[in-house]
This record gives structure tokens, sequence and C-alpha cells, in this order.
């Protein structure tokens, strides 16, 4: 590179560094412009040698992403100083995190450490999407050092995005992808709707390129008109808020490519047919005081000259978002019969919709409740902090409750909570406290009592009905739909299967004793090896709830005894190695190894159909033929489309299950001599048996004998045994029979 060349480049550093420093969202005291500057020359001398795959110097990508930190999110020196430095201990030997330490502080040093941390992470070659859930779990436990890590980060990736043109297509294709899958949840979870868009469409831009130069060229085409027509409808509100001397200004915001790309697919439409592609944002000035006030005023004047939805009506300055977003959503028919989105904010909510966490704390009074975007992080962090819980599970459901639409509910009291669309009355309770979701045993929405599957909306005024002897079962994976409850109850389940474990393990130590086989490492591994299972803690399991028993562990014992079947078995083993889909396929079928239909959960006989022939795991349905009884097609079936629209009453609600974990329903009938007590004795006898539900239970007595019929939901026959056996000596009673 010729020295002229450098000069110029040096020239356009210091442009860039001058820029930083004018366009910052806070004031820059000179004690803060003396910490950038130190950050800057430290930047400058770690990255001197260093050049972008663009071949400019490395260092105007720090200084970008600074800018897009001061100027677009709006934060302090602080955290300008760290997305200066963000690349500096990753990328050059000369300064660890201990010389940031000695050079700027703590707080700088814990940022640089925690975007160094994020950094390495992301550096794993052909990363699946295990690890990638895995990353971005460890990635979002840096948020509880310091929520500023992951706003650089994303300002990060912002910039990268920007500038990725000269990459490899397959690298450009996994970054954008990644965007998608991580970055962009977590902007529009932080409140960076702006940034948020801008990532999603780039990353549209990389991953169907043909999409998203044709919506392009398509909204650059039609510009001059939608711009006509914006103006138009514009001059009208103008005229009538001129009249009541408002400080204003009206902007005209185009939708986002991505987004009118997500409305053509969801709806099944063109472009032409995407009726709001546009939205007229008014911004006025106005004190604290008479903000709502004034919002509502607005309203009324564009209510009266345009005829507004109400369905489409959005009041958020009532209720805000839960990422502190405010504003008033009016949609109306605008001139020549098209709907138009009106979205009327303050100035102070303007800067906190485009700014998001900074200007929320910009404008947060000493009064105020506790931040929401702090109380989620502490949400966040209890199921970041459980080991157990699988990553893509956590992902995909950490992405669910990122994205989701918001309801509004109430606690008796009168508070408000704000729950993702969808969310159950177990929902609710989990959301007051894990104490309380753990407890539940019903709700009441509005006075009237429902189940735990009763979906709220806003508005609702839920109380939560609780019970000391209430605790979770599987069926409530069923009814919860937030990550916080799913994540409870799961590692609830767990410690209630290493109970029912510990205990089935003492009772295989005997049992085996009787048959002459000590337990030991060697004889379980053999026990689960013969049982087809995958753990131990699955086989004591399956012995405490008697899935096991004494028949199958004589067999057991016998084909143990046998030489022959050993070496046989021993030359079974040393088979080549399982490729990978076998293993899954393996675990998929002892996990969900038994099919149920409809609602009561049914088995049924059924044929799998060989035109998508599903396998256990897979979401089915069972479709009712007239000759071959029930065909189970996977939901993803090319011929799913046709059968449930042509056939809807032949199709039946199908699910996997794993069969120990199922429950049963069970008739029993008990008869003998009525006398003080007896019904409180029956029902004590099977309440104290903890694999046992009483679903319900009626008495009949005449003339001193009595009959009782009893529904109970069992996991298997031998637990049912059991309980008529200890029914039958009760006092009295001179019949037990399974109906």
């Amino acid at each position: 590179m010729t020295e002229e060349y450098l000069e110029q480049e040096n020239i356009a550093i210091a442009k860039a560094y001058k820029e930083l420093l004018k366009v910052s969202y806070t004031t820059l005291t000179d004690e803060d412009k003396k910490l950038i500057r130190h950050a800057f020359d430290v930047a400058l001398d770690g990255h001197k040698d260093q050049r972008r795959k663009s071949g400019e110097a490395y260092i105007f990508h720090p200084i970008a992403v600074a800018k897009i930190v001061a100027q677009e999110i709006g934060l302090d020196a602080t955290s300008i100083a760290a997305a200066l430095l963000h690349d500096v201990v990753e990328d050059c030997d000369r300064y660890n995190i201990t010389d940031i330490e000695q050079l700027f502080g703590e707080t700088v040093a814990r940022i640089v450490d925690g975007l160094t941390k994020i950094s390495s992470l992301s550096k794993e070659k052909d990363m699946d999407i295990s690890l990638q859930a895995e990353n971005f779990r460890k990635m979002l436990l840096t948020l509880n050092d310091d929520v500023r890590v992951i706003i650089i980060k994303i300002a990060d990736r912002l910039h990268n995005m920007q500038t990725m043109d000269s990459m490899r297509a397959d690298k450009q294709v996994k970054i954008a992808s990644e965007t998608l899958y991580i970055y962009a949840p977590l902007a529009h979870r932080i409140g960076l709707y702006n940034i948020k868009n801008e990532l999603e469409d780039l990353a549209l831009k990389y991953t169907e390129p043909e999409v998203y130069n044709d919506i392009l060229y398509k909204i650059k085409e039609s510009k001059e008109e939608q711009d006509l027509y914006i103006k138009e409808f514009s001059e009208v509100i103008k005229n009538a808020l001129d009249k009541e001397h408002f400080d204003y200004t009206i902007k005209g915001r185009p939708k986002s490519i991505f987004s009118i790309r997500r409305k053509m697919v969801k709806q099944g439409v063109s472009f032409d047919e995407v009726y709001d592609k546009f939205a007229i944002r008014i911004i006025y000035k106005s004190d604290l005081a008479n903000e709502k006030f004034l919002a509502w005023k607005i309203y009324s004047i564009v209510t009266d000259h345009f005829r507004p939805n109400p369905m489409r009506l959005r009041d958020w300055i009532t209720s805000p978002k839960t990422t502190g977003y405010e504003a008033l959503h009016i949609t109306v028919m605008g001139p020549k019969g098209r709907w138009v989105e009106v979205q009327v904010r303050s100035q102070r909510m303007n800067e906190i919709a485009e700014k998001g966490y900074a200007a929320h704390y910009k404008y947060k009074q000493d009064n105020e409740k506790p931040d929401s975007l702090e109380s989620w992080i502490n949400r966040l962090q209890e199921a970041l902090e459980n080991p157990d819980v699988n990553a893509v599970d956590f992902v995909e459901q950490f992405k669910l409750n990122l994205y989701s639409q918001e309801i509004f509910v109430f606690t008796p009291n009168g508070d408000l909570k704000s729950l993702p669309k969808g969310a159950t009355s177990l929902d609710f309770a989990f959301n007051i406290h894990t104490e309380i979701g753990m407890k539940t045993r019903g709700a009441k929405v509005n006075g009237k009592l429902v189940p735990l599957s009763h979906v709220l909306k806003t508005g609702d005024q839920v109380e939560v009905l609780t019970s000391e002897s209430a605790k979770p079962n599987a069926n409530w994976l069923d009814y919860a739909t937030t990550a916080r409850a799913r994540s409870k109850i799961k590692s609830a389940l767990r410690e209630d299967r290493k109970l029912i474990a510990e205990d089935g393990k003492e009772v295989l130590r005997r049992k085996l004793k009787q048959l002459k086989i000590t337990l030991n490492e060697n004889s379980i591994n053999e026990l689960v090896n013969y049982f087809k299972l995958k753990t131990s803690l699955d086989l004591f399991y399956r012995v405490g709830i008697g899935s096991i028993d004494n028949v199958m562990l004589k067999s057991f014992a016998s084909s143990r005894s046998n030489a022959l079947m050993s070496y046989i078995k021993s030359k079974i083993s040393r088979k080549p190695t399982i490729s990978k889909e076998e293993l899954d396929k393996n675990e998929i079928t002892s996990n969900y190894d038994s099919l149920v239909f409809g609602k009561e959960e049914e088995k049924l006989d059924y044929k799998l159909s060989n035109c998508c022939n599903p396998i256990p795991g897979d979401d089915v349905f069972g479709f009712l033929t007239v000759s071959e009884g029930i065909k189970v097609h996977k939901k993803n079936c090319p011929n799913a489309l046709s059968l449930q629209s042509n056939y809807a009453y032949r199709i039946m609600s199908a699910k996997w299950i794993d069969s120990t974990q199922q429950e049963f329903l069970a008739k029993i009938i008990v008869s003998g001599i009525d006398n003080i007590g007896l019904v409180n004795e029956v029902t004590k006898v099977i309440s104290s048996n903890m694999h046992v539900n009483m679903k319900s239970i009626s008495f009949e007595s005449n003339d001193g004998l009595f009959t009782g019929k009893i529904n109970l939901n069992v996991k298997n026959i031998t637990m049912l045994k059991k309980l008529i056996e200890r029914l039958k000596k009760i006092n009295g009673i001179d019949k037990v029979t399974r109906v």
C-alpha cells in the first residue's frame, strides 16, 4: 500500500473518531471524552497490523460498533469505550484482560471480558444447532454480569451484517441464519426495534436474496406513489393538529422487507395484497403529566377524519409492553379505501422505542417500580441456571417468549401482570411465584372455576387455588406454555422420578437377592441392556413403579444363566458402531414407545401409513379409513392437507408417549357392610398411594350394605393390584373388583 493511501486512511480514521463524539446520544463530559480517547488509542494500537476481509483497516469496525452504541442505542461513555475495545483482548497479544482493568477500571474490563467470551463461543466450526443453542445459553448468562455486554454484541453483529459483502457465500448464510435465530429476537426483547428490523432485513438479504431483491425493487417502484399518498393523508391531520396548537412532527414509516415477507407467507398473499405496507408516526412534545391526555386527544382528532378499525386499536400507553415500549396504535381507513396504521408517541416514548434500554433509564423516575427488563433478566437467570434443561428446548421456549404478543391479566388484588399470548392459568401461577405454581390445584378466572389448561385473555382476573398436597405431574407440561413454568415442572418431575428410583433400587436389590444375583455395576448394566433402557435411573424407576415385575426379573435371571445366550449377547455388543441417525431413532423409540388417540388418550389398534412412514416421536394424527381401521400419518405428510380439508370428521388427534409415564383409567367397585368413617378410610388408603390419582368416587348405602364406584388413574396393573389388596384389608369391606 502506498504512503499516500495510508495517509488518506489515517485522515478517514480521525474523521470517523470525531464523528463518534459528535453523534453521541448522551451528553459527554470532558472526563467521558478523555476515557473514549484513551480507549480509541489502545484500540488503534491493538489493531494496527490488522485488516478486514474488505481490505480496510480493522479499526474502522470497532469505531462503527461504538458509533451504533453511541448514536442508535444511546449508551454511556463506559459502553462506548468498551465497544472500541471489544476485540482488543481476543485479536491481539499486546493486551490481556488484566491490562484493560488497570487502564480502564473494573466495569469496562468486565464488559470486554464478557464480549471476549461470547466471541470465543461463536468461533466453533460447523456448529450444529444443539451446540449453537448451548452457546446461546452461555451467552445469555453474561446478561447477569452486565446487560451492556449483550447490547454491544448486538451492535457488533449489526455492523458485521452491514459489511458482509466480501465474505464467502456459505459464511454469509451461516451468519445471517444465526442472526435470525439469536440476535434479532434479543434486540426485540431489549426494545431495539429499529436494529431488530435492520438485522432481519439484512439476514433475509443473504438467506433469500431473490425474495429480498424482489420486495426491495417493488418498494422502490411504488415509493413515489406511496409518498404522495402519505402526504395527502398527513395533510388532513396536520391541519387539524395545527388548529389545536400541537408541537409535533409527522413521519411516514415503510414496513420492513422482512415483515412484508412474513405477512406474504403467513397470509398467502402477494406483495400488492399486503395492505399495511406503511405507517404514519405522530411524535408530539409534552411534559410527563399531560402525555396520556394529549395522546388520546390526538386519537380523537385522527378518528374524527378517518374511520378507525376498533379491532386494531393497541393501547400500550396505559399498559406498556414488558420491553418498556409505549405508544397508541390506530388503524384507520384512509383515502382510496386503504388501511393506514397511525402510531401516536410522545418524544419520550419515541426515544424509548428507538433506543430501548438506554432511553428507559434516562427517563426512569426515582419512585418507579423495578424495571421490567431487570425482572425479565432475573426470571431468565432462573431458567438459565437449571443445568438439566435441554439447551435446544430452552432456546426454542425462550425465542417463543421473546417474540410472542402479550396479554395483560389482573391478580385478585388488582395488580397487572403481563404474560405471553396463549398463556394458561398454570403459567399465571408460576409467574406469581414458583412455590405457588408447584402447589397449584386449580384456578378461578373472573370468579369461575377453570382447569389449569384454561387459556387466559387480556382483562381476566385470575385467582390461583393452592394445596399443600398438590404437586406437578406429567400432564402439566401439556398445559404450560412459558419457559419459566415448563423448566420448573420438568425439574420437579425429575426430582419425583429420582425419589421413586431410590425406592426402586432397594426393591430391586431385595428381589435380585432372592434370585441369587448381587446388585452391582455389572448386573445393573446387564439389566439395562436386557430391558433395552438407556440409564440405570430408568431401570430403578421402572422397578419402583412396578412396570418391571418379578416375572420379568425371573426371565432375566434364566437368560443370564444361559452361557450360550451370554456369548451371543457379547458378540452382538461388538457389532459395528451405530450411526447417529440410528442412535437418535433408538432414543426416540425408547422414550416414546406407545401411541394414544383422542382427548381421552386411548390405546387403539392402528396401522402406520406407507405414504409418510411415521416413526415414534413424530408429530402425527389418526385417520379413520373405511376398510383398514385407523391409519397414522405425520402432520407434515404430503396427503395431510387434503385429508384434513376433505375428511375433517374422520381425523383423530394422536401422540406418542412414554408408556411408563402414561396413566390409565381404571374403575373399581367396592362393597361391604356400611359403618361410620368407612369412606374416609377408603380415600385415605387411595391418597396415601403416591402413584395413584383418584378421579371420582360415589357411594350408595342400602339397609346397612354399601356399594362404591371409584375411578382411578394408575400407571400399570401392578399398582392397581397392590391398591386392591390394601382396600380389601379395610374393616367392613367384603369385595373389591375391577370393572
